[in-house]
């Protein structure tokens, strides 16, 4: 692990320790952003085996877990995990790993992943690059990936090496682009851009 990774775990860690860390349930503009995160999730159609890629305290599992069949979640920080499992209960339809989101590796692929405000907490281009690769490969062919991130301004401007527009860029090398919108709310730092993907049919 960089240590730039070492650092941002560490912070992920600290901010979990708040109580509704990065005011997910009480602020409109994440409201809005698990909105549009769900709908984009589910214009598929029935999920039949999800993944969501980092967690924080559950409150975009919740919305989602009911629509998969199966869902796995996966968060570098054990805190993170441990957050969510209590907040949804044990539902058993719901895996819980925790997992870097480079190394992780399953069985099956999943035909939707979802992996928003995640991605530039992973360290440097190179890294985020491996966490991307990892997650094409994880895609069934013909599934969809819904990614959602602060852009690269604000991402850079907090000490990250960059955002949504990078990580998209990178996206559109492998998959194909179907819908992008972006979430905007009061402060300078709500700024997000979210984009639905689908893998060619005949993978990748």
């Amino acid at each position: 692990m960089s240590l730039t990774q070492n650092m941002n775990h560490e912070l992920l860690s600290r901010e979990l320790a708040a109580d509704d860390p990065w005011r997910l349930d009480g602020n409109p503009f994440e409201r809005e952003r698990h909105t549009q995160m769900l709908r984009l999730s589910l214009n598929q159609g029935s999920i039949t085996n999800a993944l969501e890629v980092g967690c924080a305290a559950g409150a975009f599992t919740e919305r989602l877990a009911p629509n998969c069949q199966r869902l796995t979640v996966i968060d570098v920080v054990p805190r993170a995990i441990a957050l969510a499992r209590r907040r949804m209960g044990e539902p058993p339809h719901i895996s819980w790993i925790v997992s870097d989101v480079q190394q992780f590796s399953a069985d099956e692929l999943f035909d939707l992943i979802v992996v928003a405000e995640v991605l530039y907490y992973v360290g440097d281009i190179a890294e985020m690059r491996a966490a991307v690769r990892n997650l094409v490969q994880l895609l069934a062919p013909g599934g969809h990936l819904v990614f959602g991130s602060a852009r690269d301004a604000n991402c850079r401007r907090w000490g990250h090496a960059a955002g949504a527009e990078t990580v998209i860029a990178m996206l559109n090398e492998t998959l194909v682009e179907v819908e992008r919108l972006e979430c905007r709310g009061e402060s300078v730092n709500e700024d997000c851009l979210l984009a639905r993907f689908r893998n060619p049919e005949s993978g990748s």
